[in-house]
């Protein structure tokens, strides 16, 4: 089998350096999570908030680690944050639309997540840091973003559980890639 080239490694020890955002995103779709199973009686407009918020505070993070990271790739961090914001925002101040309509915010969303963090695990998979876990959550993100378009119909409540469980394992995934950053970066201080 060929090496792969290390050029990703300089700009993985820019991203590396501020595992700490990650985290942030992590616990804020662990908190979305926990409040869209603890809201009884919700209300797609509730539903609204509660994700256009989550949306908001994960586009900021993402914003946040694309500007301090190096390289190339943050610009896709920063792609992603500026998306998830502008989604947030769609659905915090437009939340009496209809749940079809929620339900295809949150799938296009999820989808264009999913396709960056699909081809962020694919080229940094030559470090051994965390491609896994990014790869996964991307996956994750992608099918339910193709699952929420395709079959926005089903409703936003009726959609609760699966909304809940995806951003609970997506926070999940990465609390672990931030702590697999974290890992990766001390044993790697100089980025070689």
């Amino acid at each position: 089998m060929k090496p792969l080239p290390s050029a990703p490694l300089p700009l993985l020890s820019g991203l590396s350096a501020h595992w700490g955002w990650l985290i942030a995103r992590g616990i804020a779709a662990l908190l979305f999570g926990v409040l869209a199973i603890a809201l009884p009686g919700v209300t797609v407009v509730t539903l609204a908030w509660v994700w256009g918020a989550y949306a908001i505070v994960d586009g900021a993070f993402s914003l946040m680690y694309g500007a301090r990271g190096g390289g190339t790739r943050r610009w896709a961090y920063i792609l992603i944050g500026l998306i998830g914001v502008a989604a947030g925002f769609v659905a915090f101040f437009w939340p009496r639309e209809t749940a079809i309509i929620l339900v295809m915010i949150i799938g296009v969303w999820a989808l264009l997540i999913g396709i960056f963090e699909i081809i962020y695990a694919i080229q940094y998979r030559a470090a051994i840091a965390h491609p896994w876990t990014i790869g996964i959550s991307g996956l994750l993100s992608a099918i339910v973003g193709i699952i929420f378009f395709w079959f926005p119909g089903a409703g936003a409540i009726s959609l609760l559980w699966a909304i809940a469980a995806y951003a609970f394992i997506y926070g999940i995934l990465m609390i672990v890639a931030a702590f697999n950053l974290r890992r990766w970066r001390h044993a790697h201080p100089a980025g070689q």
